[in-house]
């Protein structure tokens, strides 16, 4: 965690409203940071709904490898987070403090290990030891509020330099129902299903099947569309509770018509804490969003936009505020994706600076500088060659990246 704010951070945290069934609070354990609370608890009601989507890396973390197992079980009673230690590549030490923090969450609330969810976020390759905090689990259970949302949201930031939280309200069938979620993440983030760590709550009544289809559907344009540094975390977590306290048939097909304000709601949500995370990106200055047009398919459009959002060199010109198109050119190129160098045209913001292959005729370098100044930098690419388009969420690429990280075990 930052001492100083990212300079895209909102004016201000939102406040959180209660979700029936969810309690919260977080606890110092002293993992890695000093003077900060580095423990979280969620704590559900019985009968909560799970679902969930996990880092496809090859090398996950004992809690991926944990909520893996647990969640073809469909329910949930408590979720456990730490951070500063990821509890990745530890071996069977790792999974001995899994085993050790589950049956320690799963005492404190009375219910079996199955029910339990963890996650970790932090250092690689350092074992986390779960004696450190698992004696802390009883007591967060006693004193789990519903009004914890930010104080858990800060709990679990490591190089974050703010809580990144978003809330949302709609009806299911005429019932008033609210979706609240944090997420924390700032690097290693290039997700390949989630961000680093994301939960979501909400006291609609939905079944586990519809609720997984829901969230796997609202992970494409959102954190399955964002990126700061082009790297997959092995701890990618994002995991989705369904308490169904607020009164609600529940519903048990993700198609039915009555999920409609909520299918959108939840996309919204997660787009916005995709967002955050990009605008909190280590050492960032920018956001970059990235639009392709014109592909062949949206699988092209996307992975064409991956290309020029990750790309360092359009990622230093926008830091740079240079107006360096040529970059997004090689990018496209680049991507492997069909391409067609004479249809090609490209805007920064509003200004179109190539057409057709070639630089626009009417092109001003004074407007496309202007338009590299702004806070939001708009890449807009369009290919010319069918109906697939899509938008990536990035930032730029700072000296403050390269200190972060050159430092980051210190």
């Amino acid at each position: 965690m930052s001492d100083a704010v990212s300079p895209l951070a909102p004016s201000s945290i939102p406040d959180m409203p209660p979700i029936a069934g969810v309690r919260l609070a977080a606890g110092s354990a002293g993992i890695k940071y000093r003077n900060r609370t580095d423990v979280m608890m969620m704590v559900l009601d019985e009968g909560t709904s799970v679902a969930g989507v996990l880092t496809t890396t090859r090398c996950p973390s004992a809690p991926v490898d944990f909520c893996r197992a647990n969640l073809p079980g469909g329910r949930a009673r408590v979720l456990v987070v730490n951070s500063g230690n990821a509890n990745a590549f530890t071996g069977r030490r790792g999974v001995d403090t899994v085993e050790a923090t589950a049956a320690a969450a799963a005492a404190a609330l009375g219910c079996a290990p199955s029910d339990v969810f963890l996650a970790s976020t932090g250092v690689i390759g350092e074992p986390l030891d779960a004696g450190k905090f698992s004696g802390l689990l009883a007591p967060l259970a006693a004193e789990a509020a519903e009004d914890g949302w930010r104080m858990a949201a800060e709990a679990i930031m490591t190089t974050d330099t703010y809580p990144k939280v978003a809330t949302r309200s709609v009806t299911i069938d005429g019932v008033a129902v609210r979706i609240n979620g944090m997420a924390k993440g700032a690097g290693m983030i290039a997700p390949d299903m989630a961000t680093m760590l994301s939960f979501i709550a909400t006291d609609a009544a939905i079944a586990p099947g519809a609720l997984q289809a829901l969230l796997s559907a609202a992970v494409a344009p959102s954190f399955n569309s964002v990126t700061v540094d082009s790297d997959t975390s092995t701890s990618d977590t994002l995991l989705l509770f369904a308490t169904g306290q607020a009164g609600n048939a529940v519903v048990s097909d993700a198609s039915d018509p009555s999920l409609s304000g909520f299918r959108t709601a939840l996309t919204e949500l997660l787009i916005d804490l995709a967002r955050q995370v990009a605008r909190d990106g280590e050492g960032a200055r920018k956001e970059i969003q990235v639009r392709v047009e014109g592909a062949t398919d949206d699988r092209s459009a996307k992975r064409i936009a991956m290309s020029i959002a990750n790309s360092p060199l359009v990622k230093t010109a926008v830091a740079g505020e240079d107006a360096n198109w040529g970059r997004v050119v090689m990018a496209v190129g680049k991507a492997g994706e069909p391409a067609d160098r004479d249809r090609l045209a490209i805007w920064f913001g509003d200004v179109r600076v190539a057409v057709d292959g070639a630089r626009d005729p009417a092109y001003s370098e004074a407007e496309a500088s202007l338009s590299m100044r702004q806070e939001i930098i708009r890449i807009r690419v369009d290919l010319g060659l069918g109906d697939g388009a899509w938008t990536v969420y990035g930032c730029d690429l700072t000296k403050e990246y390269v200190a972060i990280n050159g430092d980051y075990r210190s």
